[in-house]
């Protein structure tokens, strides 16, 4: 039979007391135990009323009950303390997955769960990029764009499409449109064209890229080799490198595809041309650097922070059979030196764009 559970008052004030309170129903089978015999240089044990079954036998329970309420309350304060630990931990770490609910990172969809992540970028940005296919009277090009407004505003790289006659827009879900050229910009190989008959579409939020450092994770997005939505990821490699490409606005018309030999761009850096001639006609612009895959056709696409901001347009890359000194036998594809123009370079220029621009 279990003992009811002692109220701190009912310690006795002593130091050494080990009188128990009354029992307020002595049990009717109980009966007084006899008094142990008195020893010498002993005090005599405590006189014991009639009490609870078990009379004295009490007393060896309730002298054993201390070790066994403190074990309890060491328990209870580890519990205590733990679920603290807990509680702190989840606050710290922003973890409330436990209301059920999915937060997004503002300006985009990614979720909370899939930020930072390359598949939670990848989902968020990829409505957002396109592809170009642009036919100039020489031929055929492939790249990419990125979509800045709902109604299909689009931003590329001006040697995408310079010089088309006809350009074809594919987005993420299959869909293609028309689009025609708003404005260009060949000093900065920039362009704006516009969907014909757009609505409802996923714009790109356009981060600051002046807040990118070198060592940061990006994912790029776009079509190489009209691969549609094809992600590749890396970090920033370095910044303000100065890439220098063709000024002249019919250029990538004469190179057919707005493509050299290599299947790339032409573009100079470090003093050495890549991807074929740049011509005479040329500018330089401050390019972000990165080791995220670029292959033909990623030109115009997404270079992405880890929030899924926008942080630069893919516009150049380097392969090892490019440069000026390489033999036709060197193999050719990405080494991990691409580079993109800057977003605050194109926020910067998009009043231009918008307004028609063309040169």
């Amino acid at each position: 039979m279990t003992e009811p559970f002692r109220q701190s008052d009912e310690n006795p004030s002593g130091p050494h007391a080990q009188a128990p309170a009354p029992s307020a129903a002595p049990a009717p089978s109980a009966a007084p135990a006899p008094s142990a015999p008195q020893q010498p240089g002993f005090p005599p044990p405590p006189a014991f009323g009639p009490g609870p079954a078990g009379g004295p036998a009490h007393s060896g329970r309730r002298r054993a009950r201390g070790p066994v309420a403190l074990l309890a309350a060491v328990a209870l304060a580890a519990a205590a303390v733990g679920g603290g630990t807990a509680y702190a931990f989840q606050t710290l770490t922003g973890d409330d997955s436990g209301s059920g609910g999915t937060r997004n990172v503002n300006g985009t969809s990614v979720s909370a769960g899939s930020k930072g992540t390359v598949a939670g970028v990848a989902a968020a940005v990829s409505p957002s990029i396109v592809e170009i296919n642009a036919t100039t009277g020489s031929g055929k090009s492939t790249g990419s764009g990125v979509i800045i407004t709902s109604d299909g505003e689009i931003v590329t790289n001006n040697h995408v499409i310079s010089g088309a006659t006809d350009i074809t827009v594919r987005t993420s879900d299959g869909k293609t449109y028309k689009a025609r050229t708003v404005g260009t910009d060949s000093k900065k190989d920039l362009a704006l064209i516009k969907l014909e008959g757009a609505s409802g579409l996923k714009a790109a939020n356009l981060g600051d890229s002046d807040d990118v450092q070198v060592g940061q994770e990006v994912v790029a997005i776009g079509s190489p080799e009209g691969l549609t939505g094809t992600v590749t990821s890396g970090i920033v490699s370095a910044l303000d490198r100065d890439v220098t490409v063709s000024a002249d606005p019919g250029r990538g018309q004469e190179q057919g595809q707005g493509q050299g030999p290599g299947g790339g761009w032409p573009f100079e850096f470090g003093g050495e041309q890549f991807n074929g001639d740049t011509g005479s006609s040329k500018t330089t612009y401050k390019a972000l650097q990165t080791d995220a895959s670029l292959n033909p056709g990623n030109s115009g696409g997404a270079l992405i922070d880890m929030n899924g901001n926008i942080i630069g347009i893919n516009s150049a890359m380097y392969s090892a059979g490019s440069g000026s000194g390489a033999g036709s036998g060197s193999e050719s594809g990405s080494v991990g030196l691409g580079f993109a123009i800057p977003i605050n370079t194109v926020k910067a220029d998009l009043g231009k764009l918008r307004a028609g621009a063309e040169g």
